[in-house]
């Protein structure tokens, strides 16, 4: 049994939908991040840097004690070796995805979340970052649309590539794109939206969309934090 640490973001999703995808058993642990829940001691234990996903893996393949992976692109990596499914076996093939992999991890990811940040929580409306992070985000919907105009996924097949990328394409119209730009990564964002495994793991999502707290309090605890509230 694998324990998901989870919330409803695209990093969140990005776990559900490879658990899906391979029928691996789990269950979800909500972690609201817009309630602080990021910052219980003992989530900590297991995500250092006090963000989701994280999981527990209770049955590793070793047989010994559990398991614990932060960060989603580590925990993609993880299970997809532990169940041998969602990654090439062939070197030239697996590079190829752990290329794409990280690609997201390094760009798309943090490129739009500071898309996000800056267009719809920042209390400021700075032109020149906006500007620039939804420049950049089309920039690289580019390079993924360029990629995919020969091939039917990042890596060829199916994979954790596609899997880590798919959360970060949804939001688009809130990135300030349009998928009908980019032809290659509509069909591709369109596949994926299809597929059943993709529904059910958005389908989960649907039980934790609750918002208790104002915007301001969820904005000081997701954005006000620094180096004296890791050490306090």
């Amino acid at each position: 049994m694998i324990e998901v640490y989870y919330w409803t973001t695209p990093n969140g999703h990005k776990i559900t939908m490879f658990l899906e995808e391979v029928g691996v058993p789990y269950t979800l642990i909500p972690i609201n991040i817009g309630a602080g829940d990021q910052f219980k001691p003992e989530f900590l234990k297991i995500a250092p840097n006090n963000r989701i996903p994280a999981i527990v893996d209770r049955e590793p393949v070793d047989g010994g004690e559990p398991i614990s992976v932060f960060e989603s692109g580590a925990i993609l990596l993880y299970l997809a070796e532990k169940t041998g499914k969602l990654i090439p076996g062939e070197i030239r093939d697996r590079l190829e995805v752990l290329q794409w992999l990280f690609w997201q991890m390094g760009g798309l990811g943090p490129m739009a979340g500071q898309n996000h940040h800056f267009s719809q929580y920042a209390p400021e409306k700075i032109p020149y970052a906006i500007a620039r992070y939804v420049n950049e985000t089309g920039r690289l919907y580019a390079v993924l649309n360029r990629r995919l105009s020969d091939r039917e996924f990042v890596g060829g097949d199916y994979s954790i590539a596609d899997i880590a990328i798919y959360p970060w394409i949804v939001p688009y119209a809130l990135q300030g794109q349009k998928l009908e730009d980019f032809e290659h990564l509509q069909r591709w964002f369109e596949a994926i939206k299809a597929r059943p495994a993709t529904i059910r793991a958005y389908q989960q999502a649907e039980a934790f969309k609750t918002q208790a707290i104002s915007i301001e309090e969820s904005r000081n605890l997701l954005f006000n934090q620094s180096a004296k509230t890791v050490n306090d």
